[in-house]
């Protein structure tokens, strides 16, 4: 397929335009989500080389060079009409990305540096990206600065995200203000019924990987042993929990429902979402966004697939979401996680404010909550 750029390159018969370019550099990104099998986005930027009308055939050449340079089941086309050519390279093994990447430049530039002269290879500028991207192990990265995700870089993107932002304030900051008289009795309650702090402060992971401390009311026994949590938690994103080892069934919730290390005033506190209302403060301060995905621990985090990483990407965790409004504990894992990916890729303003109109109702039937 010709783009509409590519019209007088005729080295290329599949070169594809930007728009399709872009859904296919998509698809690329969920294929690999779910194979493991990483690619490479090559940008080969020549806006002058297209300027200079002299120098068409010159870069008529590094088309035709590319061409010789790809495989065929190597996608490309226009990254941005007229200027940046993209290619995927897919499925290029197990390797360390960055060796990857100098091995591609190193083909390209060879192939180059034999029909352009150095002037005009000057006016060309490569970069190499390859997905996943490294992340000091924390998390997947922030695709608004990536070249990987120009899907989330757009003008009515960044609108809704200020209005989103906007709504977090306001919002949060009314809920404080409209349960203070009840965060003093909550306080004491749990001063007199256990020992230790009112807070429960936690390290989660956040949107692009980002850890940051979360808090709740404290509803557990103070210094309790949270391995019984990890292994739970471990077991589940494997698909196994104890009771489908016993009964031969599918895991039926998400949550650990006969928790030991839960308080008496802890489990009437969870079945009615008030030990989460703290989290307003990790929404002033940006860490988390009224609705969005849950913020998992860093040992949960750890065992997710890449395709499970996702969910950290698009938005920020949310204290309340589609899960919490949907199916909340009565879901698997992968049923969250592909809730939480649906809500990611397709999220609106007026989206929010129904599903944050749904959790009231979601709060008081307490169906799901443990």
């Amino acid at each position: 397929m010709a783009g509409n750029g590519a019209a007088g390159i005729a080295p290329y018969h599949s070169f594809l335009d930007q728009e399709l370019f872009l859904t296919m550099l998509r698809l690329e990104r969920k294929r690999t989500e779910r194979s493991n099998r990483r690619f490479v986005l090559m940008l080969l930027e020549a806006s002058d080389l297209l300027k200079a009308g002299e120098l068409r055939d010159a870069f008529d050449k590094v088309v035709a060079v590319l061409s010789h340079s790809t495989r065929e089941t190597d996608i490309k086309g226009w990254y941005k009409d007229e200027s940046v050519i993209g290619v995927i390279f897919t499925e290029v093994g197990t390797a360390e990305g960055k060796s990857i990447a100098n091995a591609l430049l190193n083909k390209v530039t060879n192939a180059l540096g034999t029909t352009l002269s150095i002037e005009q290879i000057n006016q060309v500028k490569l970069s190499f990206h390859v997905f996943p991207e490294p992340s000091n192990g924390d998390g997947p990265g922030d695709p608004t600065d990536s070249p990987l995700y120009p899907d989330q870089q757009t003008g009515d993107k960044r609108a809704a995200r200020a209005i989103k932002r906007s709504m977090d304030i306001a919002g949060s900051l009314f809920a404080l203000v409209l349960t203070s008289p009840f965060l003093i009795i909550i306080a004491v309650m749990i001063k007199l019924t256990s020992k230790g702090p009112i807070l429960f402060r936690q390290q989660r992971v956040g949107q692009y990987g980002r850890k940051f401390t979360f808090f709740k009311f404290r509803s557990m026994y103070f210094a309790n042993d949270h391995s019984i949590h990890e292994e739970y938690v471990k077991r589940l994103i494997a698909g196994k929990t104890a009771a489908e080892e016993e009964n031969g069934r599918r895991p039926e919730v998400y949550k650990l429902t006969n928790d030991p290390r839960i308080t008496p005033f802890g489990r009437f506190l969870r079945k009615t979402s008030l030990d989460e209302v703290p989290q307003f403060l990790n929404v002033l301060t940006g860490s988390m966004s009224l609705v969005g995905p849950r913020p998992p621990v860093p040992y949960e985090f750890e065992c997710y697939e890449m395709w499970h990483r996702q969910r950290l990407v698009a938005v920020k965790p949310g204290i309340t979401g589609q899960w919490q409004v949907g199916g909340r504990s009565r879901t698997t894992f992968d049923e969250m996680v592909r809730m939480d990916l649906k809500y990611a890729s397709s999220w609106t303003v007026w989206g929010d404010v129904k599903i944050l109109s749904q959790t009231p109702r979601a709060v008081i039937s307490g169906v799901g909550a443990y």
